[in-house]
């Protein structure tokens, strides 16, 4: 594709503009058999050979079983919460995308270690394989397991100095999580519905669990804008121009919520 001329048909290796959202475009290179993973699902590029330039095209399911990523708003605030530092023992139960599990690496590397474990087989091998080709597989334990059947089986004599649930019944693994921890160590839960947030509060209370509290994050942005008016107080025409603050027209809407909870040193 040249960049100088204006063709109307899509074809193999042109470099293409994604138009997601008002605030997401992305440049890319079709290749046929390829596809290219966005929020709202697949974008097969076979599907755009032959479309005309500007055509909306809708999107497939996305990868099977992979699951949403955590948002760096989220991460940050899960990270001092749980107040994990290099050195930390880390359990995640929810290995998912992987999103979450990455910056728990960087945040207990280089004496840390995370224990990782994911429900289903195909997920946790997919997350075991980017950390290795990451580069970042000695400071990660990714298995594949029940958790809230069977429980995390740590090396002997290792306890978590915090641990993430990312589940749908976060209340089936919090007698197993316990057993793991050290005394003082911090819980966080996303959930994305107040009802688990409620039955999952119940049973870290029931289990010896302190200082219980949910969040919810939210980040608004602000641009920085020149606001043009007509001068009513001259009697000549002109224009004044000032800078104004302004809130963006849409923000990021509800993520999950984030219960943390203190196991009891008592």
């Amino acid at each position: 594709m040249s960049f100088v001329g204006s063709p109307e048909i899509i074809q193999e290796n042109d470099t293409i503009i994604l138009y997601l959202g008002f605030d997401r475009m992305l440049s890319t290179k079709v290749k046929r058999g390829e596809t290219f993973q966005t929020k709202y699902g697949a974008l097969k590029f076979d599907d755009l050979i032959g479309q005309r330039f500007g055509t909306k095209i809708t999107c497939k399911d996305g990868f099977p079983h992979r699951t949403q990523i955590l948002y760096s708003t989220d991460i940050s605030f899960i990270l001092l919460q749980l107040e994990i530092r290099p050195g930390s023992i880390v359990v995640e139960a929810g290995t998912g995308s992987g999103s979450m599990s990455h910056a728990l690496i960087r945040a207990v590397h280089p004496t840390g270690r995370l224990y990782t474990f994911d429900f289903h087989e195909a997920r946790a091998n997919q997350a075991r394989q980017e950390f290795k080709d990451h580069k970042v597989d000695s400071w990660v334990s990714a298995a594949h397991g029940d958790v809230c059947k069977d429980g995390f089986p740590l090396p002997e004599g290792v306890k978590a100095n915090a641990a993430f649930l990312d589940l749908p019944a976060p209340w089936e693994a919090i007698p197993k999580v316990k057993s793991v921890l050290q005394w003082g160590a911090r819980v966080c839960s996303f959930s994305p519905c107040l009802e688990q947030v409620q039955r999952a509060s119940e049973t870290f209370r029931q289990h010896g669990f302190e200082d219980l509290q949910t969040f919810e994050c939210l980040s608004r942005h602000f641009d920085i804008k020149t606001i043009r008016m007509n001068d009513q107080t001259s009697q000549e025409k002109s224009e004044i121009s000032f800078k104004s603050i302004v809130p963006y027209a849409q923000i990021p809407g509800h993520t999950g919520f984030l219960t943390f909870a203190t196991l009891n040193p008592l």
